[in-house]
């Protein structure tokens, strides 16, 4: 790796931490999207399931009184039991698809009504969203737009969504990279010395996000991530698009 991209990519770390520090997410969906341009797809997940664990991690730390741990117990219950399944065939799919499916997953869960899919994310409400959102993760290293909609559809204020879902996301990116790292053969190798620098540069920019968050109401919070994640959403669906179409 040369020293330019890893001074492009430790800033890139930085913003998008910064961004995630701020709304609990949109910055891991930005990172990977870079990621997977710039490396192979099981290198991409690595270095990012090492990079979201440290922002998360650190997240989570900064607002641990807000965690909400009954629904965090009952999220990596339902991530267990993805890894579980998903290990026995070890798929990796191609970009396009795994761009196509991080797109599409908030418009599917949006597009479902409220009596079917209640906003109480009672436990088996949780584990559920735990085990798509893990099948999501290893097809396209974020859960993201699932995850986030889930979180913005439930009752919690904004302090404990950002804290809830960030110790969630410790569990599901170390599973991530637990079966990249460990799973899969062909995961890329990584220099020990430019994880460190992902780690450091994630640990700044969600320090400097959650200064901007205690700023914001629970209002201003849910209608600037409905907004993000829309953007964001709209973007992987016509890269995914462009790139099975062979026009890239």
């Amino acid at each position: 790796m040369t020293t330019l991209l890893a001074l492009s990519l430790s800033v890139l770390m930085i913003g998008t931490a910064f961004l995630s520090g701020i709304f609990g997410m949109a910055g891991g969906l930005i990172l990977i999207g870079v990621l997977l341009v710039v490396f192979p797809l099981p290198t991409a997940m690595v270095l990012h399931a090492v990079t979201q664990m440290a922002s998360n991690g650190w997240r989570a730390t900064l607002w641990f009184r807000h965690i909400v741990w009954k629904s965090m117990a009952f999220y990596v219950a339902g991530c267990l039991v993805s890894v579980g399944l998903w290990s026995i065939t070890l798929y990796v799919p191609d970009k396009a698809v795994a761009l196509l499916l991080l797109g599409l997953s908030p418009f599917i869960i949006r597009a479902i009504p409220d009596q079917v899919l209640p906003r109480s994310f009672g436990p088996a409400q949780v584990a559920v969203t735990g085990l798509l959102s893990m099948m999501l993760m290893l097809l396209t290293g974020v859960t993201g737009p699932l995850l986030d909609t889930m979180f913005l559809r439930s009752p919690l204020e904004r302090r404990q969504i950002i804290a809830t879902k960030a110790a969630c996301q410790v569990f599901g990116h170390g599973f991530k990279l637990l079966y990249f790292g460990a799973l899969i053969e062909q995961a890329g190798q990584i220099e020990p010395w430019f994880l460190a620098v992902a780690v450091g540069s994630s640990m700044i920019g969600t320090s400097l996000g959650r200064l901007l968050l205690e700023r914001l109401s629970d209002a201003q919070f849910r209608l600037w991530s409905q907004r993000l994640i829309t953007a964001l959403a709209s973007y992987y669906v016509g890269y995914g698009l462009v790139l099975l179409t062979g026009l890239a």
